[in-house]
């Protein structure tokens, strides 16, 4: 291995650059070995002293969700809000309808499936919002992780149909979940559902929003790639929509370990887990509105 390069630091990018081409021509003129290994070793000892030192505050992981992540999420605000347009609007739509047409509830789930969530929400349940087939606070994270993740996906990969996919899988999560809080409300078991999804909802649907958003970044790139190809414009929206589905997953990791061990707690008013919900509505917002301004404003 070569000694790291004693060089000023000023003229490091233009002597990078040369590098680069020098490697570039060497492998396409089909040099020595022993020189084309030389110049890859140049190469990376100049890649590291370029990137790798640039910012020593603080790791990556860190500095994507305290800066980067609502930093790119103000800059897509365009699919953000069409994405949460598209999961909110359906569901507030529809836990209306069934307040004013009860029947509505069974456009969308079986009377296996009311049954069963009434009976999970029900005062007499020995375990709150939990299936039967759950064991435990640990497994319900676990199923509530593969949930999650699931309708994720969905709307992530969705997107590369033209972006219809994710349409579709937004619009019919937000009709499906309206259609279970629409159901639980007009039958009255409005402490039991309302004080179980009070805690969790703002991670959850905002990270399905990301997710959407992921996938209609997606088909924006086949629907609209501009002066690009659509290879070259997927390649590209590809990349910010991976970062978006990053903040999806964890709002979801999130989500899922408050819904299985605080949303289940019985020892609360509703009033309380109302104010503790909201409280995380309010940070959520908070969050990508206003974190990262000061790391890029320096």
């Amino acid at each position: 291995m070569p000694e790291p390069l004693a060089i000023d630091p000023a003229g490091l990018p233009q002597r990078f650059r040369r590098l680069c081409h020098d490697l570039a021509l060497v492998r396409d003129r089909n040099y020595s070995a022993a020189l084309a290994e030389e110049l890859q070793q140049r190469v990376l000892a100049a890649h590291q002293r370029i990137y790798g030192a640039a910012r020593p505050e603080g790791n990556a992981l860190l500095r994507f969700f305290a800066g980067d992540l609502p930093l790119l999420v103000r800059s897509e605000w365009r699919v953000v809000v069409a994405a949460t347009l598209l999961l909110l609007g359906p569901l507030l739509a529809m836990l209306w309808a069934i307040q004013v047409w009860p029947d509505a509830a069974f456009l969308l789930l079986s009377p296996d499936t009311v049954s069963e969530i009434e009976g999970m929400y029900s005062p007499a349940a020995p375990h709150l919002g939990r299936p039967r087939a759950a064991s435990s606070e640990w497994a319900m994270w676990a199923f509530y992780i593969a949930n999650n993740v699931r309708i994720d996906f969905q709307s992530f990969a969705g997107g590369i149909a033209f972006g219809l996919g994710a349409v579709f899988y937004l619009l019919y999560n937000g009709l499906y979940i309206g259609a279970i809080a629409g159901h639980l409300t007009q039958i009255g078991l409005v402490d039991t559902f309302w004080g179980f999804v009070a805690g969790h909802s703002a991670f959850e649907l905002t990270g399905a929003a990301l997710a959407g958003a992921a996938g209609l970044k997606l088909g924006m790139a086949l629907l609209a790639p501009g002066h690009r190809t659509r290879l070259a414009a997927l390649q590209e929206n590809g990349r910010v929509a991976v970062r978006l589905l990053y903040g999806a997953a964890a709002l979801t990791f999130l989500a899922a370990f408050i819904e299985a061990f605080w949303s289940p707690l019985r020892g609360f008013p509703l009033a309380v887990k109302i104010a503790v919900g909201s409280a995380f509505w309010l940070l959520t917002g908070a969050y990508l509105l206003l974190a990262g301004r000061r790391s890029r404003a320096t």
